[in-house]
């Protein structure tokens, strides 16, 4: 019998995973310019958690969540999200009493029982940033701004929509008057919209269904029942991307059907990823913290997909650096051999990436192996470079050679700049 992976999974082998590690090094730069820090959670949960935390009316908690009855007759669930979790963390550990303001990101697997499609796994993985503690919009630009440096550093296109989802002072009356204007049309909705219209009725207006879209297009509008605090805050966090040339679209229809959603809310979409164009988003959620048990707390997030994003990149046809060894050691007799695998080790314990042949083939065939690998350098010793202890030190690429000696190797490809061994993404 074979094995496969699970249905909705993946394998991600080394070609795969030098473009994720490369992704991931490109977010813990921009983490490390803002200053925020790493969390790590458990890969499960007590399901209370997710079902406080994310709503039990939503699908995620319906449908898609992995959840299972431990020995200890505990329910448990495998997260199909990080900022539960992250919050958890952050009361169970008393964070907001340490200081003013958690800024904090998260890069790992979810996962999530739906069906498999397009940029959609069962286990899938997110990346994404939290700043806790603080209302101001500077908090709410900031993340936004962050989001948008990754994309740009990653060369993906991208548009931001975003709009206000007002706070529990204002949203009842909009509510309200949605649920009123959703009456008259109440019959031609979708089954789905139908039954949202009378619990969550914001989210009738997030439906992909283009009847319901058409149905609801002159629905009111949360903007027009904004109080002035949400008003305010909406204006300043516009002006702030203002200034810093954020480019954005008001979306009006963009909103969150959760109570302790709060003011802003955005996501970044890509035309290249079609229907389904949703490279990331978050907003504000004020009212999490208290929710999960912990203090009132004011926080802004964002969460995003890998996958997607490695889709969006794979159909720009972004070239990832090569991972490609620096030095290939050609060893041409059995005594430099041995001496080739001795001075691999040495070289490694430098720093400096090397490969060599396992084979015990002939120089010509480990030249051409050197070549398909891509390596920069290529040492070459025989009986004459034991003798003299000094090997001889090829450049692949602009096709010089010179001698170097056996102790002055690791000195000599330290000294010389990585940054023209490969050409990366500008």
């Amino acid at each position: 019998m074979t094995y496969k992976s699970v249905k909705g999974t993946k394998d991600l082998l080394p070609k795969d995973t030098a473009a994720w590690l490369h992704v991931e090094r490109v977010i813990r730069e921009v983490m490390d310019a803002y200053r925020y820090g790493e969390i790590r959670t458990p890969a499960f949960e007590d399901t209370a958690v997710f079902a406080r935390g994310i709503g039990e009316e939503t699908d995620i908690v319906g449908k898609e969540m992995y959840t299972f009855t431990d020995k200890g007759g505990s329910s448990l669930t495998l997260r199909p999200e990080m900022t539960a979790p992250v919050i958890r963390a952050f009361i169970q550990h008393s964070m907001g009493e340490q200081t003013s303001i958690n800024k904090l990101y998260y890069i790992g697997p979810m996962f999530r029982q739906e069906r498999p499609q397009a940029g959609r796994f069962r286990q899938f993985h997110q990346f994404g940033f939290e700043c806790i503690g603080q209302q101001s919009p500077v908090c709410d630009a900031e993340i936004i701004m962050m989001a948008a440096e990754i994309y740009r550093r990653l060369g993906i296109r991208f548009t931001l929509k975003i709009n206000s989802v007002g706070d529990p002072t204002c949203r009842p009356q909009y509510r309200a008057a949605l649920q009123e204007f959703l009456r008259d049309v109440h019959d031609d909705l979708s089954p789905e919209s139908q039954r949202r219209a009378e619990t969550n009725p914001m989210r009738v207006l997030d439906s992909k269904d283009p009847r319901d879209r058409e149905l609801t297009a002159g629905a009111p509008e949360i903007l027009d029942y904004l109080s002035d605090e949400c008003r305010d805050h909406f204006h300043a966090t516009l002006a702030l991307l203002d200034a810093m040339g954020i480019a954005y679209e008001v979306d009006p229809r963009l909103v969150r059907g959760l109570d302790y959603y709060t003011m802003t809310a955005f996501e970044f979409v890509s035309a290249d990823l079609g229907s389904q164009d949703a490279l990331g988003g978050g907003g504000r959620y004020d009212g999490l913290v208290s929710q999960l048990g912990g203090k009132d707390t004011p926080a802004v997030g964002f969460a995003a997909g890998l996958e997607r994003l490695l889709m969006v990149m794979d159909k720009n046809g972004y070239t990832f650096p090569e991972q490609s060894p620096r030095v290939y050691l050609v060893g041409m007799d059995e005594n430099s051999r041995a001496w080739a695998f001795q001075q691999a080790v040495s070289l490694r314990r430098s720093g400096v990436s090397v490969e060599l042949d396992y084979a015990e083939r002939s120089v010509k065939a480990q030249m051409r192996e050197a070549n398909r690998l891509g390596a920069r350098y290529v040492v070459l010793a025989g009986e004459a470079e034991m003798q003299t202890s000094t090997a001889q030190v090829k450049d692949m690429q602009e096709g010089t050679q010179e001698s170097v000696e056996f102790e002055r190797l690791a000195e000599y490809f330290i000294q010389v700049p990585q940054s023209s061994d490969t050409m990366e993404n500008s």
